[in-house]
C-alpha cells in the first residue's frame, strides 16, 4: 500500500566527487548543514521584541568517514595533488540506499582539504581501520533527484 509520498531518506553511503575525483563510497558524512546569523537591534519605543536581522551564512566543515579501502588512493592522490597550491573546487555528495538508488544529491561550492585522518594501527587493539576527510565550502546547492 503506498500513501503517495515519496520513500523516506534512508541512506545506507554517501558518494562523492570531486571535480573530476571519484573519492568512492563513505559510510558517514556529518555537517551538511548551515546557519544563518543574526544580528539584534533594538529599536527606541518598541518593548514588545528585538529585530532579529541576516547578516551571511555559515557552513560547517563536513566531515566523510569509511573504513580504509582502494578508494583510500583516490583521497590521497587528490590531497598530494594540492601540495602545489589548494584552488577551490566543486564537489557532488550522493546519498544513496544499498541498491545504489540515488536518495538525494547536494552540489558543493569552494570546496577545500582541511584534513585527513588514518587509522590508528595497534595490534592490541583490533578495531576496523577507519578515514576521515574534513572538506570546507562555501556553500551547497540541491540537485533534482530522478524517479
Amino acid at each position: 500500500m503506498t500513501s503517495g509520498y515519496p520513500e523516506p531518506a534512508v541512506s545506507v553511503c554517501f558518494g562523492v566527487i570531486i571535480d573530476d575525483t571519484r573519492l568512492g563510497t563513505f559510510n558517514s558524512c556529518e555537517g551538511l548543514g548551515l546557519e544563518v546569523v543574526l544580528e539584534q537591534r533594538e529599536e527606541g519605543g518598541q518593548n514588545g521584541f528585538i529585530w532579529q536581522l541576516p547578516t551571511r551564512i555559515k557552513y560547517p566543515n563536513i566531515k566523510l568517514t569509511r573504513p580504509l579501502c582502494r578508494d583510500t588512493t583516490e583521497v590521497m592522490a587528490w590531497l598530494a595533488s594540492m601540495t602545489t597550491g589548494v584552488k577551490p573546487q566543486t564537489a557532488s555528495i550522493t546519498a544513496m540506499t544499498a541498491e545504489r538508488k540515488t536518495v538525494a544529491q547536494w552540489g558543493l561550492l569552494g570546496v577545500i582539504p582541511v584534513k585527513w585522518t588514518g587509522p590508528g594501527l595497534n595490534l592490541d587493539s583490533p578495531k576496523v581501520a577507519l578515514e576521515t576527510l574534513e572538506i570546507a565550502h562555501h556553500g551547497f546547492t540541491a540537485k533534482k533527484v530522478a524517479g
